[in-house]
């Protein structure tokens, strides 16, 4: 039995090193270098170069880049027989496409429909709807589902207009689905197409779509009721709509705005209390004199996180720990449970007076690894507990997982820098798996240093007590190296990569930020008085220089205080110091608390509760958390 264990750990340990960066450099060599033939795939050089391939888990992305390269009406067995081995994997999909556009092209409608699978692709959902009414299918069966196809926030492509045509004649068209798309349109989609939905609408209904168009453009412009003269349901949704966005703009017009149109409009009364609860969350946010006499107004059906933490902030703005106790008893039991409030309840009986519940309260919460927990441990000067309970694998389950393809392609394209089909693969392997073997696969990748799967795969599954896997030392010796340079805190570091990108490279926001640290282009070109290429930003090393070196900018910019340069960096330093300018000092939780973003300020308590864990792992003594206890944020 030793024997037999010992022989499966030495063979995982030889799994384990093919799959890892340093092993099989001569087969990638070869994969690479075959790509770059593909072009001649019939000749001589790439026939020997395929066939050294063999049993290499990426070959099949030649076969496809061959077949995707050379798309023709003879190559349908090949490509047939290609999609049916890989069928609903990563490998399948590219091609599928590519053979699909071609066959639509040339107008090949019993092929298309053949080889057609349900996609979000409008423009081939279009062509296969359209091909199977030519092919003689019952127009009853199919034009009921083109309605979902036209009603888009979005023009729709040309080659949907035959199919169009024929579901409008078929009597489709009605003034209820054109309002649906005229509201998908102004409400966050795409305002040019109003004019022309504004055509299809009756007579009587034509100038609703330009005077949303107008509303949203510039929502003063509902200031003025006379705009509204129908006092319809429509004009009453435009209206609401107005104010929802108005409120975020210009508060006092929102509110004379809102009181003069209840005085002659009948609201329904589901419009009355999403406005309540719009205008009560924005209000909060921006600190207004009317903000808790709307907090107070919510539905009850309607309270949210969102509204309990603005709440909250509400009762703390003042400091009369009296009140915020008495607003925190009257939160609905469900919401009581939060670590949130736990804390907040637990100070405010401390500071009232009742010690002994506030205590008791406060050392039950230190035991949770939070940022909450982390506060009360501080406040009771108390060690935190990190609860460190690490998966347990087999080296059986491993070798078991890493038979699946998927799987060897998965971490074949990791090693040789294919971050997105990499991760394609793993998520498709994943499929495949039940949650034990998503945790085997969560170390199994820790061990090959993709450290991004792991944190985003055991909070999918709810094991967070691995933390190993969930904070990795990742991009250590540049994190470490760059910290020391700049002279900042290198679990701080650590902690901004993990909460910006998980230590993805190749992370990519909407907002264009870039890499393992997340930096702006514009920061980079500031940074280094010179325009900086994404080929610099992606690299790691070149990036966790560049954002290491923006927090000691921050850092000095706001005289150490940390907070502040961690809001900073994810909201800039002009909406920072404009939150700070002209207040007194205020308790460095409390201000935190009450950031106006929500974003923001859950970025802050994320990156202070993992700076406080990174502490641990390289060994910074004393504790973060006391130094926030104990500041004061000011201007």
């Amino acid at each position: 039995m030793l024997r037999s264990l010992s022989l499966i750990s030495i063979l995982f340990s030889f799994f384990l090193v093919s799959l890892n960066s340093q092993a099989q450099p001569e087969m990638r060599k070869t994969f690479l270098k075959a790509e770059k033939y593909l072009w001649q795939h019939k000749s001589a050089a790439y026939q020997d170069l395929y066939n050294q391939l063999h049993y290499y888990p990426l070959q099949p992305y030649l076969d496809q880049s061959r077949l995707i390269n050379s798309i023709s009406i003879n190559n349908v067995k090949p490509i047939h027989e290609f999609l049916t081995e890989y069928e609903n994997t990563p490998l399948d999909w590219p091609l599928r496409k590519k053979w699909l556009n071609y066959l639509a092209k040339r107008k090949k409608k019993k092929l298309f429909i053949q080889f057609y699978k349900p996609t979000s692709n409008v423009e081939l959902s279009c062509q296969n709807y359209q091909f199977k009414l030519d092919m003689g299918s019952d127009a009853d069966h199919i034009l009921p589902n083109v309605t979902s196809l036209w009603i888009a926030k979005k023009s729709q492509p040309k080659v949907c207009d035959p199919l169009f045509k024929q579901w409008k004649s078929a009597g489709y068209l009605t003034k209820e689905v054109v309002w649906k798309r005229v509201r998908l349109a102004a409400d966050g989609g795409d305002h040019t197409l109003l004019p022309y939905l504004a055509k299809l609408l009756p007579e009587e209904e034509k100038y609703l779509p330009p005077l949303w168009k107008k509303v949203r453009a510039n929502p003063s412009y509902i200031a003025r009721t006379s705009r509204f003269p129908n006092k319809s349901t429509k004009e009453l949704e435009i209206i609401s709509y107005g104010l929802k966005r108005l409120i975020w703009r210009d508060p006092d017009l929102a509110l004379r705005s809102y009181n003069n149109y209840l005085k002659k409009f009948e609201f329904s009364e589901q419009q009355k209390e999403q406005i309540t609860l719009k205008f009560a969350l924005s209000l909060a946010s921006k600190d207004h004199k009317k903000a808790d006499e709307w907090l107070k107004q919510v539905n009850e059906n309607l309270v949210s996180s969102a509204v309990i933490q603005w709440r909250i902030v509400n009762a703390l703005r003042g400091s009369d720990w009296a009140n915020v106790k008495a607003e925190l008893q009257a939160f609905p039991d469900k919401y009581q449970q939060s670590l949130q409030w736990q804390y907040w309840y637990g100070r405010s009986l401390m500071e009232t007076g009742d010690k002994e519940a506030g205590l008791s309260l406060l050392t039950s919460l230190a035991k949770k690894r939070h940022y909450y927990g982390f506060l009360a441990s501080s406040h009771l000067s108390i060690d935190t507990s990190f609860h460190h309970d690490p998966i347990k694998v087999t080296e059986k389950e491993k070798i078991d997982l890493l038979s699946y393809p998927s799987a060897k392609r998965a971490f074949e394209l990791f090693h040789i820098g294919r971050y997105n089909s990499a991760r394609r693969e793993w998520n498709y392997w994943l499929k495949q798996l039940d949650d034990r073997g998503k945790l085997v696969a969560s170390r199994i990748a820790y061990e090959s240093q993709w450290y991004d799967r792991p944190i985003f795969l055991l909070s999918q599954v709810g094991y967070m007590n691995d933390i190993e896997l969930r904070f990795p030392l990742a991009y250590e010796k540049d994190i470490t190296h760059f910290s020391d340079t700049y002279k900042i805190d290198p679990a701080w570091a650590f902690a901004i990569a993990r909460r910006e990108s998980s230590f993805m490279a190749d992370a990519n926001s909407g907002a264009g930020a870039k890499g393992v640290m997340q930096v702006m282009p514009n920061t980079a070109k500031q940074l280094k008085r010179k325009k900086i290429s994404n080929k610099y930003l992606f690299d790691a090393k070149n990036n966790i220089d560049l954002g290491t070196s923006y927090l000691k900018k921050l850092l000095d910019r706001y005289d150490g205080n940390q907070v502040l340069a961690t809001a900073s960096y994810n909201a800039g330093p002009y909406r920072v110091s404009k939150w700070i300018k002209n207040k007194p000092p205020v308790p460095a939780d409390i201000w935190i608390e009450t950031i106006p973003f929500k974003e923001t300020r859950e970025y802050v308590k994320s990156v202070l509760a993992y700076q406080h864990i990174y502490h641990s792992k390289v060994g910074t003594p004393g504790s973060l958390f006391d130094e926030i206890i104990n500041m004061s944020i000011s201007q």
